[in-house]
């Protein structure tokens, strides 16, 4: 993989990314909420900015849009849907959109569910997936803008990557998704065994993204809706009222 990426912490939970090939030199960012922090490792790297990859409209996902544009001249990209509510956008994608960060291949998947434009930037052949607030390790975006049907078919999507698909996703929420995922999951050995490791990792300051699918699987309650103590037969009934005691927990 010719591709390096940097994991960097702002506001009090989330996380941007900054991506370079390092074969052509391309360097995009995706949701870049604090421009700072951007700014400053771009200036660590003596990396330019090529483009803005926006998972949607959140203040804390494209805070950073304007300021990163007028400093580098970078291109802002973000989904077609939510285009009116992104500032300064450039390029408009949708489902099945293919974007190239030199010879890597991007897919945009549509996620709608925690807004409704929500998508994420596959990188299909180094097999990473950014996912806003889609998908969170053992956990997933509240219901903001969408319905827990949609969620259910945005999560599904995402299930069907190749189970090595490492997952970047926008906020370090690990530990308290955990937390709950153990009042709803409490047998589940993976999951047990998960929890150890993460409070650990967090002890020691550490991150917890990236995650992988292989993990989320055995481990994530909302990936898990069907198999889960399921009151009734519908996965979508039972994702919904999983996502209702995670917004009470």
């Amino acid at each position: 993989m010719t591709l390096e990426i940097k994991i960097l912490p702002m506001f009090d939970d989330n996380y941007g990314f900054i991506i370079k090939d390092e074969v052509s030199g391309q360097v995009a960012t995706v949701d870049p909420g604090d421009p700072e922090v951007i700014l400053n490792e771009l200036k660590i790297q003596k990396w330019p900015l090529d483009f803005i990859l926006n998972t949607h409209h959140h203040h804390d996902h494209i805070g950073g849009n304007k300021a990163l544009k007028q400093e580098t001249g970078c291109t802002i990209i973000g989904p077609q849907k939510d285009a009116s509510r992104i500032p300064e956008i450039d390029i408009k994608v949708s489902e099945g959109s293919a974007l190239k960060l030199g010879d890597h291949t991007i897919e945009v998947i549509e996620t709608p569910g925690h807004t409704s434009g929500h998508i994420c930037y596959h990188f299909c052949n180094d097999k990473a997936i950014f996912v806003g607030d889609t998908l969170f390790a053992m956990g997933c975006g509240r219901l903001f803008e969408g319905t827990a049907e949609q969620m259910w078919h945005s999560l599904q999507k995402i299930a069907s990557l190749p189970l090595d698909t490492d997952i970047y996703c926008a906020h370090e929420y690990t530990l308290k998704n955990g937390s709950f995922a153990l009042t709803v999951d409490p047998d589940n050995k993976a999951l047990q065994f998960r929890m150890e490791e993460v409070r650990q990792m967090r002890k020691r300051g550490e991150k917890t993204i990236p995650t992988n699918l292989l993990i989320e699987k055995e481990t994530n309650p909302f990936l898990r809706a069907a198999k889960i103590n399921a009151p009734v037969k519908d996965p979508i009934a039972n994702f919904s009222e999983l996502r209702k005691k995670r917004d009470r927990f």
